[in-house]
């Protein structure tokens, strides 16, 4: 390895470690407000979005745990591996919440309140995560880390639910639509899943890795 190689593998890391703390910082608030606007208003899809930032938060925190032991190759595969498998644990964990609490709210015609501070929160991720996912990226392809790539796909993940919830609240909001609520619940869980799914794929292709070069 080279001096250039090392310095520019450094870099990537202590960047990684920033982006990860701003996305946990982020989260972390954006969570207690969505899950605070949610119950007040009875929003299954905002109370869904609010459970799935501290699923990024957890999931940022293995990030980090990976980023601080990149210097030891072998420490740095063990760290993959068991960053992939929360992240896609949380993930298939928060999918199932938010398929029953959406069914339930459905069959129940639990009608939500309006919620402008639901509205104003989905607006802000939606232009927030894009920028943070590109950037995780590109920190991903520099360390070739699968974990890191997870987490940064869990970002994306969250710009999508963003836009979907957006749209339930919306429609709530404008036309009195009930049902878009637990609907917009229901659409998150496929995208939830899937996350899940590929990141417990990608811990299996790291458990035959030496190292993250080879991930």
């Amino acid at each position: 390895m080279t001096a250039t190689t090392f310095l520019t593998r450094a870099h990537a890391v202590r960047r990684g470690k920033w982006l990860t703390w701003v996305t946990l910082g982020y989260n972390s608030l954006e969570g207690i407000l969505s899950i605070a606007a949610g119950i007040l208003a009875a929003s299954v899809a905002l109370v869904g979005f609010g459970v799935d930032s501290f699923i990024e938060v957890t999931a940022s925190s293995a990030a980090i745990w990976r980023l601080n032991v990149d210097n030891d190759a072998r420490r740095r595969v063990f760290a993959e591996r068991r960053a992939l498998s929360v992240i896609g644990l949380c993930f298939l964990a928060l999918a199932t919440y938010v398929a029953i609490d959406a069914a339930r709210s459905l069959i129940g015609h639990a009608a939500p309140e309006e919620s402008v501070v639901g509205i104003a929160i989905a607006a802000v991720s939606l232009v927030v995560m894009p920028m943070l996912a590109r950037a995780k990226r590109r920190v991903a392809d520099a360390l070739a880390s699968r974990a890191i790539r997870a987490e940064a796909r869990q970002t994306d993940i969250c710009m999508y639910l963003s836009a979907i919830l957006l749209g339930g609240l919306g429609l709530n909001a404008l036309l009195g639509w009930w049902w878009a609520d637990p609907i917009a619940g229901l659409a998150m869980v496929p995208l939830i899943a899937w996350a899940g799914v590929e990141a417990l794929r990608g811990r299996a292709c790291c458990d035959d890795c030496v190292e993250d070069g080879a991930a």
